[in-house]
């Protein structure tokens, strides 16, 4: 049997289509979408878990994280969201209450000390905080009141005196 001759469709015309000069060259088709859903168009920048929701925290290593810390044996998609929301006021509140103690002790620079500052005059993180040993931290200036000088003593003179 003699193979089939593949002759090239006509056009409406009824002209063979003209060969092209560059026969490997891959014709570019929109991306299929399918029945699935839109899909995202050609050459579109991808966005972000941390966008979506708008935050600076990063979703989706924390999600990663909490997938490789076996923290459960599944992840639900709103949980890293929420983690890192949660994380990021945190850090902005501990941030903000650090600058204000930097800028009354007349510093440009937030120094372990500041936050040190920051944390223990803040009651809420410092009850959250309350095992947390910050290096180069420092204490809270607090001397007892006992060791202070007895007031009842310099109130006598200044009426003694007085009269």
């Amino acid at each position: 049997m003699a193979p089939k001759k593949i002759v090239p469709a006509t056009s409406a015309g009824g002209k063979a289509p003209a060969p092209s000069s560059d026969s490997k060259k891959a014709v570019s088709k929109p991306a299929s979408r399918g029945a699935f859903g839109k899909g995202r168009a050609a050459g579109s920048k991808s966005v972000t878990r941390s966008t979506k929701a708008g935050l600076q925290f990063p979703v989706g290593r924390i999600a990663r994280l909490l997938k490789k810390g076996k923290y459960a044996s599944r992840v639900g998609a709103g949980a890293p969201v929420y983690l890192a929301a949660v994380l990021e006021y945190l850090t902005a509140e501990v941030l903000e209450l650090a600058g204000n103690a930097a800028r009354d002790n007349k510093k440009s620079r937030i120094s372990p000390r500041h936050i040190q500052l920051a944390i223990r005059n803040d009651e809420e993180l410092s009850k959250l905080l309350r095992h947390v040993t910050i290096a180069q931290g420092g204490v809270l200036p607090n001397i007892h009141s006992v060791l202070l000088p007895k007031k009842t003593a310099v109130k006598a003179e200044v009426g003694s005196a007085s009269v």
